[in-house]
Parts: structure tokens; C-alpha cells; sequence
């Protein structure tokens, strides 16, 4: 009873251990790899970043040409980054916004 009653008066008066998140953002971990950016104009479309994806998360259209990412399926691995020929794919550090 009294390590307790200790350890809360002890905590009243010392600064708060967690951040004020939307106030306070923490910065990125060097060599983190947070959320995947494309350089549309620079891509072929040749499907290869879907092909590779272990989650499915990617879907490339020739005709019409479209690349979409389910941010959801997501898990970040970075191999459609590595297998990309045009290096169109880029990982940045910031995480995904809902």
C-alpha cells in the first residue's frame, strides 16, 4: 500500500513520460520504411512490382493504364521497390495518414 502511495506522488511531480501526438510528432527512425510513393509519369506499367508483391496489395493496368496500392494489404516488405526497372517506386519514411 504505501510503494504505491509512493510511486503516485512520485509521478505527480515529474514531466509526463508519453507525447502530446497531434501536437508533438515523433520523427522518423533512420531506415525506416513507412509508406510507398510512385512516380507515375515515369512508369511503363509492366506489372512487375504487382507480380512480385507478397500481399496482392498492388494492381497494374496496362489498358487503360493504372497502378493502384491497397494501403491495407500493405505490409511494407519494399520487393516492388527492389524489382521496379524504372526505379518509379520509392519507400519514405513518413507512415500512412488515415
Amino acid at each position: 500500500m504505501f510503494t504505491l502511495i509512493g510511486n503516485i506522488v512520485r509521478c505527480l511531480f515529474r514531466k509526463p513520460v508519453t507525447r502530446l501526438y497531434p501536437v508533438e510528432v515523433k520523427p522518423a527512425v533512420a531506415g525506416c520504411r513507412g509508406q510507398l510513393h510512385i512516380r507515375i509519369e515515369e512508369c511503363i506499367f509492366c506489372g512487375a512490382c504487382q507480380r512480385r508483391c507478397p500481399a496482392n496489395a498492388i494492381t497494374v493496368g496496362k489498358q487503360p493504364k493504372s497502378w493502384t496500392l491497397d494501403p491495407y494489404r500493405c505490409i511494407v516488405c519494399g520487393y516492388c521497390v527492389e524489382v521496379c526497372p524504372k526505379k518509379c517506386l520509392v519507400m519514405r519514411p513518413e507512415h500512412f495518414k488515415p
